[in-house]
């Protein structure tokens, strides 16, 4: 936290959610590192990777909505980027499974949401501009 507030110049990206617990639904501790992470503007966040967090194979959806909505509360949908996990994530899960899952909980979320957080905040953070 404290490196990423030194550099506030300089984009940092969080992979994998920065791999919570899930297995154990430890959630506190993580949440708070998150939203002070969230505070800089320069951070963003990757979803990606909670799979091989949980129960591998033995997981359910909904043990990951949690993880989710720190995440969006955190960051908002203006600095998150949907990541596949590929192919670490055939240890746990599909990747057709993981990218279902997201939509669907994004299924209410705006059309422009859903658009920045499956494409566009990454071709901006990467420097893909069209």
């Amino acid at each position: 936290i404290n490196f990423v507030q030194k550099f506030p110049g300089q984009k940092f990206v969080i992979n994998h959610f920065a791999k919570p617990n899930v297995k154990e639904n430890e959630l506190s501790e993580w949440k708070v590192l998150i939203h002070e992470l969230a505070t800089s503007p320069n951070v963003f966040c990757k979803l990606s990777g909670l799979f091989t967090e949980a129960h591998w194979k033995k997981w359910s959806a909904g043990e990951f909505y949690p993880y989710l909505d720190v995440v969006f509360e955190s960051f908002g949908a203006n600095r998150l980027m949907y990541g596949s996990d590929w192919p670490v994530i055939l240890l746990s899960g599909m990747y057709v499974q993981w990218k279902s899952l997201l939509e669907k909980y994004m299924e209410h979320f705006a059309k422009e949401e859903i658009h920045k957080v499956f494409g566009e905040n990454a071709r901006h953070f990467y420097g893909l501009e069209n």
